[in-house]
């Protein structure tokens, strides 16, 4: 299989949309850096732990709506909330009582997408332990027979991770300093 490359384009949104939907796993760009993501669900969950050859016990960053944060029952307060959309992703408590790692972009194009799938999982686009790659022409050869489809941005520069808090309990704790300044 050789993955298919959709251009970032507005017009493409319902597109990616359908293929998510069908559990189908993609690399696109992830308001920080590209990502190799699919709908949250166990099926896809378990097809980015083969192709990333990581750990199931390394949990993957869900990307999602302020909307889908209340839906999905987890605590965020509201000086955590109030900052998003932005490059920071935050650990926080949900329902069960465990922990989810959850992220609201502030890229238009994945906003709209996300109105469309609901959340999604987000990782870099690595085998686990290596480094990620940051360039769609370093991406390709590496996964193009991996995913079922790469989103190509013309205009991408590759960037740094977002970061990443515990927002568990105050203060807050920085674990990855990444593209936000988290104060």
């Amino acid at each position: 299989m050789k993955a298919e490359i959709i251009d970032y384009k507005t017009e493409n949104i319902p597109l990616i949309a359908e293929r998510r939907k069908r559990g189908e796993v993609g690399i696109f760009p992830c308001d920080t850096i590209y990502g190799i993501c699919a709908c949250v669900g166990e099926e896809s969950a378990e097809r980015i732990y083969e192709i990333k050859h990581r750990p199931q016990s390394k949990s993957f960053i869900e990307l999602m709506t302020k909307s889908d944060i209340d839906r999905r029952g987890l605590m965020v307060d509201e000086e955590l909330l109030s900052r998003w959309p932005a490059p920071f992703t935050a650990i926080v408590k949900n329902s069960e009582g465990s922990t989810t790692a959850v992220r609201v972009p502030s890229d238009e194009f994945l906003q709209d997408l996300l109105k469309l799938t609901g959340p999604i999982y987000s990782t870099s686009v690595n085998y686990s332990g290596e480094m990620s790659l940051l360039t769609f022409d370093d991406i390709l050869p590496v996964f193009e027979d991996s995913v079922d489809f790469i989103v190509r941005h013309p205009n991408l520069v590759p960037g740094q991770s977002s970061t990443l808090i515990n927002a568990i309990e105050k203060p807050y704790k920085v674990i990855r300093q990444g593209k936000y300044q988290f104060d």
